[in-house]
């Protein structure tokens, strides 16, 4: 979905410029097999729907947990991110400073593409008979991210405005984790709207930015020093 491909693009931003490239393929390819083997774990799976126990008059599962644990990570991770780059030191005076590690980096694109894809894995399970469908939907899926991930990633990076846009994209998905998580189902496509409509919003302005004309400094007029009389 998009906002993996979002979270992804974030991720992979703290890595050097180098290796940003290899991080997403490398962790979409790890996530995929991922997913495939949730789905031939089918009794794990359908346990995961299973009450654990009961807070509030409601009953949290596997799934609740998880949920809950995944939105409170995005929370957190999409917080510092919007704080690291309107409220963060400048670069330049540690260059290190906020670098992450590729093993980390792919360490949390397998963990949360986890969590994206709970639901989904889920429901095919409860679907289909025949597995070997699921798997190639979720491989023509994780193509589609592999193509779409580099330019978006780009884009992203490229305005820092629309970065900020996306912080506050996975801000909102990782609020909806979480109320899914205590039994407050949120339609995503609600928050998917809403964020295209921001998005709309925005690259109208940054078509109107490039229209518009810089302002021309006047140049400072020096005047010929006066000839000599008789010259």
């Amino acid at each position: 979905g998009i906002d993996n491909i979002v979270f992804i693009s974030i991720l992979s931003d703290r890595l050097p410029r180098e290796l940003r490239a290899r991080a997403r393929t490398v962790g979409l390819l790890l996530a995929m097999l991922m997913r495939i083997a949730l789905l031939f774990s089918i009794g794990w799976m359908m346990g995961l729907t299973a009450p654990l126990f009961e807070l509030f008059g409601h009953h949290f599962t596997g799934r609740d947990l998880i949920l809950i644990a995944g939105g409170l990570f995005l929370i957190y991770k999409s917080t510092t991110e919007i704080h690291d780059k309107l409220e963060g030191e400048e670069h330049h005076q540690d260059a290190t400073k906020g670098r992450a590690t590729f093993g980390s980096v792919i360490a949390q694109i397998v963990a949360l593409d986890i969590v994206f894809s709970l639901d989904s894995v889920i429901t095919a399970i409860g679907m289909t008979d025949h597995i070997e469908i699921a798997v190639i939907a979720v491989i023509i899926a994780v193509g589609i991210m592999l193509v779409a991930a580099g330019p978006l990633s780009e884009f992203v990076n490229r305005h820092p405005t629309v970065k900020i846009l996306a912080l506050s994209f996975l801000l909102l998905i990782g609020m909806s984790l979480v109320a899914d998580g205590f039994g407050q189902h949120i339609p995503k496509g609600y928050i998917y709207f809403a964020m295209a409509f921001s998005v709309f919003i925005e690259l109208l302005n940054m078509r109107l930015r490039a229209r518009t004309e810089p302002v021309h400094l006047r140049q400072a007029i020096t005047a010929e020093p006066a000839t000599e009389a008789g010259h």
